[in-house]
């Protein structure tokens, strides 16, 4: 029963190894070999760059994040409509230099990694117009723009174009190398997902309708209703069955307490239903045949099927492996 859906995986896993080895070099060398390290994880070499490039990423958000304390921000009045508005902006000459150093230290380091990414590919052009290309330039980009801006009026604009360095997080997506699995066992999971949030709806649909009535229209205006139409109160529903609660709106009838309790109750016993489905998907993906986990003896690359005799990547014929072998 399982088994087209481990074909599935298979077929969009080998898809993915595939795309890797489009812009792989063809000629071994040193390109081949920073290819290796920058786009796989599979040598020692490669795993030490996805560490290190890791700990870069996650050091320049956190110096990003820090320009934005209130000690490192400035004055600006402005005028609006007559009215003077004074409010808070980030003032360089506020920030400390080692938050200065620390980022531009960083900026041209992932600079330094862009254009060695554009190196070692075989199609460059490809890859700068490909997603993650698009990401690796708006995570230097806005650093630089600031040599082209001259005015008092351009750095007020830039300081919100810099903002844009936030897209160096998306960056820690690229070495996620289960996230195309994961999003698998979603959309396969998607069937007993859309029921799940079918039923949810129903609920929120009656309960919202209940309170309605209920705190509404059944209380002949004895109390003030936060509840003022039935839009508003699946808004209550829906905020209540999450178990968020913000307060906002709140029953005042001892019925309508009573069906607050029912939903909290119920919302704490739904919410983990989708998290079952997916796990579930994935517990079945692990039944799939084993794979022979041994290296090739050239390019150091694992995750070989059992009746594999020559290496996915760089078609080495592998040792431990024979053609005579079942």
């Amino acid at each position: 029963m399982n088994t087209p859906r481990r074909t599935n995986a298979a077929e969009a896993s080998a898809a993915a190894v595939r795309r890797r080895m489009v812009q792989r070099p063809e000629q071994a060398g040193f390109r081949q070999r920073m290819y290796d390290i920058i786009f796989e994880a599979d040598c020692s070499a490669g795993r030490a760059f996805d560490v290190g490039l890791l700990i870069a990423i996650i050091a320049s958000i956190t110096l990003v994040s820090l320009e934005t304390l209130p000690a490192y921000r400035g004055v600006e009045a402005t005028v609006i409509e007559g009215e003077a508005v004074v409010r808070a902006m980030p003032d360089d000459a506020n920030i400390p230099f080692w938050l200065i150093a620390g980022e531009w230290f960083l900026t041209i380091l992932f600079t330094i990694e862009y254009i060695a990414r554009l190196s070692c590919v075989r199609h460059p052009m490809r890859y700068a117009t490909s997603f993650w290309g698009v990401v690796d330039l708006l995570s230097i980009l806005p650093s630089y723009l600031v040599f082209f801006f001259a005015s008092a009026r351009s750095f007020a604009i830039l300081r919100s174009i810099r903002l844009l360095r936030v897209f160096r997080v998306l960056k820690l997506w690229r070495m996620m190398s289960q996230a195309d699995e994961l999003a698998d066992a979603v959309w396969h999971s998607r069937d007993k997902i859309v029921v799940f949030l079918s039923v949810v709806l129903v609920a929120v649909t009656i309960s919202g309708t209940l309170m309605y009535h209920i705190e509404t229209v059944l209380t002949e205006n004895d109390i003030e209703s936060d509840f003022t139409s039935i839009p508003q109160a699946m808004y209550w529903a829906i905020v209540t069955m999450t178990t968020v609660g913000y307060g906002d709106i709140v029953p005042h009838t001892t019925i309508g307490k009573i069906i607050s309790a029912i939903l909290i109750l119920l919302g704490y016993s739904l919410i983990i239903v989708p998290t079952g489905f997916v796990s579930a998907e994935l517990s079945n993906r692990n039944v799939s045949p084993e794979q022979d986990l041994h290296p090739c003896p050239n390019c150091g690359v694992s995750r070989h099927r059992p009746d594999a005799d020559y290496c996915y990547r760089c078609g080495a014929h592998l040792e431990n492996h024979s053609p005579d072998e079942p």
